[in-house]
């Protein structure tokens, strides 16, 4: 093990945690790039699950976390500052992960911040602008790097999109739409607890990914937001925002519809369904980006139905466990390059050393290249997002984004 690899403190234990974030850190930890690593959950039963996951036991013999609480600790008792507790025992310069629903991301990041880590957030950072700019300045000061694992900035072709419509290639974007439906049995797990009408909804928890690969591809900043919401309840009674329709219009006009739910039918052939269609305009024709998302041409009839149903599209460009030449199986995909590409970036604020200008210079670059997502270089999600809200809340108001004199959001 690289005595200067990072310690790693998972703060949830849920389905991300499981499908994406820790087999990607486990493969890390195995080339030697992070040190030990542990998961912290308000419970011990999603600790049970994880450690019990027999996907993660193939691919990667072995290998383990260290949970908090104890796997032996009663599965009724809860521990909401235990995660306060770990992240305050680990030494500076490491690297916190913040996997937890959206409206508790701000007080974890913080915390991290306080306590001298680096964070590495699932997305959306925070639901409000100011406190992403809070959040953009506490790492500043400090030399830390905060990166937002929006996974679609990695997919190769929206790193193919960037670089043709910078090249002017595809024209001037000026219509498209975006879907991103989730599973219905979304519906049955943690989600039911948390994703309620006053904290969250589709358009914000994963419409986001689209705003914000419109902004990645074209550069172009949103100037209004209007989302209306459908309301339904959950199996234990909890009322959200089941499905959202949202528009949002950018800087030169354009316009972008956003279609969001959790409501993909189980057996359905693809495990949900997304894609983005942008069509635009050249000197003296018209253009087109379009990516379907839900799958990559691969179709699967199963002997089985452990995937879910006899018949699946699949998709291996997102995540997949693969053999490979070393022992059990290795991550491949956008989702595992993501988290690898925010790692590595983190390591390489480390790599500056205790100089906090020259951390402070890594940090500038990455938000000037804007490849890696960051509290500075993404800023225009939170905007989106706090519009979004103030939007579907007032049953689709338009919601105007201002950035002088300084940015804010407000109901027309």
């Amino acid at each position: 093990m690289n005595r200067d690899a990072m310690d790693v403190l998972v703060i949830g234990g849920g389905m991300i945690t499981h499908d994406q974030i820790l087999p990607s850190l486990y493969h890390l930890q195995r080339r030697g790039r992070l040190g030990p690593i542990e998961v912290c959950a308000l419970g011990s039963g999603p600790l049970r699950a994880l450690a019990a996951a027999p996907a993660l036991a193939e691919a990667f013999p072995g290998q383990t976390f260290e949970p908090f609480p104890s796997l032996d600790a009663p599965e009724s008792e809860t521990f909401p500052d235990l995660y306060r507790e770990r992240i305050a025992a680990m030494a500076p310069r490491n690297l916190v992960v913040a996997a937890v629903p959206d409206h508790v991301h701000d007080s974890v990041i913080r915390f991290a911040l306080e306590h001298d880590q680096h964070v590495l957030t699932v997305k959306p950072l925070v639901l409000r602008y100011e406190h992403a700019e809070v959040i953009e300045k506490m790492a500043r000061d400090r030399g830390l790097f905060v990166g937002i694992e929006y996974h679609k900035r990695f997919d190769r072709r929206s790193l193919e999109a960037r670089r043709q419509y910078r090249a002017g290639r595809l024209g001037e974007f000026r219509c498209g739409e975006a879907r991103m439906i989730e599973p219905y049995y979304y519906r049955h797990s943690n989600f039911q607890n948390w994703f309620t009408r006053e904290n969250t909804d589709p358009f914000t928890y994963v419409g986001c990914h689209y705003v914000d690969l419109v902004y990645f591809i074209t550069g172009l900043r949103p100037v209004e937001v209007s989302v209306r919401g459908v309301e339904g309840a959950f199996p234990n009674g909890n009322v959200g925002y089941l499905w959202a329709s949202g528009m949002v219009v950018w800087e030169n006009g354009a316009v972008l519809n956003v279609l969001a739910g959790l409501g993909y039918p189980d057996e359905g052939p693809g495990t949900n369904d997304q894609g983005i269609c942008l069509y635009g305009e050249g000197p003296a024709n018209g253009t087109i980006l379009k990516h379907d998302d839900q799958f990559r041409g691969c179709g699967y009839g199963y002997s089985d139905r452990a995937a879910g149903a006899a018949f699946r599209h699949v998709n291996p460009d997102y995540f997949r466990l693969v053999p490979w030449q070393g022992d059990g199986l290795r991550p491949i995909g956008y989702g595992y390059d993501s988290i690898e590409g925010l790692v590595d970036a983190a390591a390489a604020v480390n790599e500056a050393g205790d100089s906090l200008a020259q951390r402070q210079s890594v940090l500038d670059e990455f938000d000037r290249r804007g490849l890696v997502a960051t509290p500075a270089n993404s800023s225009i999600n939170e905007l989106v997002i706090e519009a979004a809200r103030l939007s579907i809340l007032a049953d689709g108001a338009t919601a105007v984004i201002e950035r002088s004199p300084a940015p804010r959001v407000r109901l027309r």
